[in-house]
């Protein structure tokens, strides 16, 4: 169990067990509004808390959470590259130095 002051991050995903506040989960789900949050409601770690205090229990904990799963996806989509793109380097390694012979052989000409 944890107990949360306003200001502070939630550091792991939890479950609230009493006490009411208001939750800045911008950084999840995009939502300028504080979203508020009482006894049962779902926490995502990362957030922070606006007002008021809650106490809740951790449901997930390290590479578990969603925040780290998100970061996990992330790291994914940016180390594979896409076949497009595969294919467009592949006509540059040939189009490039074609356009060069080309540009050589008008000059020589």
């Amino acid at each position: 169990m944890e107990m949360t002051v306003p200001g502070e991050k939630i550091s792991v995903d939890g479950v609230v067990l009493n006490g009411t506040s208001s939750v800045d989960e911008s950084l999840r789900t995009g939502e300028s509004l504080p979203v508020a949050k009482q006894a049962g409601a779902e926490l995502i770690g990362g957030t922070v808390i606006g007002s008021g205090l809650l106490r809740f229990q951790a449901s997930r904990v390290g590479s578990d959470t969603s925040l780290a799963q998100i970061v996990r996806i992330v790291e994914e989509a940016q180390a594979s590259t896409a076949s497009v793109q595969r294919l467009a380097d592949q006509v540059t390694g040939w189009f490039v130095p074609a356009v060069v012979l080309i540009a050589v052989a008008a000059f020589a000409l």
